[in-house]
């Protein structure tokens, strides 16, 4: 081959392999963009752990704010309305966030059915708006919010709609 020739093919291996580098370098930059997190995203083992992942259950923290989010979890599974502020809003001014919270003066209590929990609920209308899946305690914190704005919804459109004792 003449020298010719073996500086055209060093010329075309050496801007091969820049392609390579560049391609590679251009697909791990893509990988974000377009959701995958590794260059192993499409193995047969990495897909079984992402669909092991999606199935897992998602745990709350036990927290007004854990309460409030595995609401509207069971909210939205029930076809349920309501935002995380409209439900922090009723709640801060129901009990202040005390899921143990009690109104024993209103005329609710002096009727023997006081008021119970973080959005203030009577007997009566936790039992009828219980929703399936929740605590059957009026004091369990997402069963008593799930129940309440379960209620809030079919008197008011949601609990965001509601703005004072209800």
């Amino acid at each position: 081959m003449s020298a010719n020739g073996q500086n055209r093919h060093a010329r075309t291996a050496r801007l091969a392999r820049k392609l390579a580098v560049a391609a590679t370098g251009a697909a791990v930059l893509a990988l974000p963009l377009i959701g995958a997190t590794s260059a192993s995203a499409a193995t047969p083992a990495a897909t079984t752990t992402a669909a092991t992942a999606t199935t897992a259950a998602t745990t709350y923290p036990d927290n007004l704010d854990g309460w409030i989010r595995e609401s509207l979890d069971i909210m939205a599974q029930h076809g349920i309305p309501g935002s995380y502020e409209g439900i922090h809003r009723n709640i801060m001014r129901e009990s202040s966030g005390n899921p143990m919270a009690i109104n024993n003066w209103d005329i609710n209590a002096i009727n023997g059915t006081p008021s119970k929990g973080l959005l203030q609920v009577i007997a009566p209308t936790f039992e009828a708006y219980h929703v399936p899946g929740t605590s059957w305690d009026p004091y369990d914190p997402v069963a008593n919010i799930t129940a309440a704005c379960n209620y809030a919804a079919d008197r008011y459109g949601s609990m965001d709609n509601v703005f004072g004792a209800y």
